[in-house]
């Protein structure tokens, strides 16, 4: 299977229940059934990090999580990143310039433009040896700049079900 990337839109949905979440989690979860293995490399970018941790905040401030809940999904996130479960791609200077040059030819927000320059860097890498990389993201605006630039995408709110909750941390 190719790597998904994903941006804050797309990894908040796998910490706390909201339309795209169950998407989100299968696609996560999924594992080999012989060894276990995750089927789907996720990566994120270092920006994620910040940007999911301040998503969080936000959903606890306007009463959307609680906060044992903000707390509980702040931890399970930056677990999975100490184990790996969700591979960090480290942010380059040639990153921040890429991703300036986005700003100039898309509406982008400073942070969308910088997740879709490490996206498309990563695309590239696996281009040379015959693979690719699929972005998710939520984000309409960050999804057209991502397939002007060449790269294949999906989004999480294409793919709600019943039991998309919102509102609900994840177990």
């Amino acid at each position: 299977m190719p790597p998904y990337f994903l941006d804050a839109s797309a990894l908040v949905k796998y910490y706390i229940l909201e339309p795209g979440s169950t998407w989100v989690r299968a696609l996560v979860d999924a594992r080999k059934p012989d060894d276990e293995l995750p089927i789907n490399p996720i990566l994120i970018s270092d920006a994620s990090i910040v940007e999911c941790a301040v998503a969080l905040a936000v959903l606890c401030r306007v009463n959307r999580i609680s906060r044992s809940a903000q707390n509980g999904a702040y931890r399970a996130f930056m677990g999975h990143i100490a184990v790996s479960r969700l591979r960090t791609v480290t942010l380059s200077t040639a990153d921040f310039h890429l991703a300036a040059s986005f700003t100039q030819r898309h509406p982008l927000k400073a942070y969308d433009a910088v997740q879709l320059a490490v996206a498309l860097r990563q695309h590239h890498a696996l281009s040379a040896v015959k693979q690719s990389l699929i972005f998710v993201c939520g984000d309409k605006t960050l999804l057209a700049a991502a397939e002007a630039e060449g790269l294949p995408t999906d989004n999480p709110f294409d793919h709600v079900s019943p039991q998309d909750t919102p509102g609900r941390a994840s177990s």
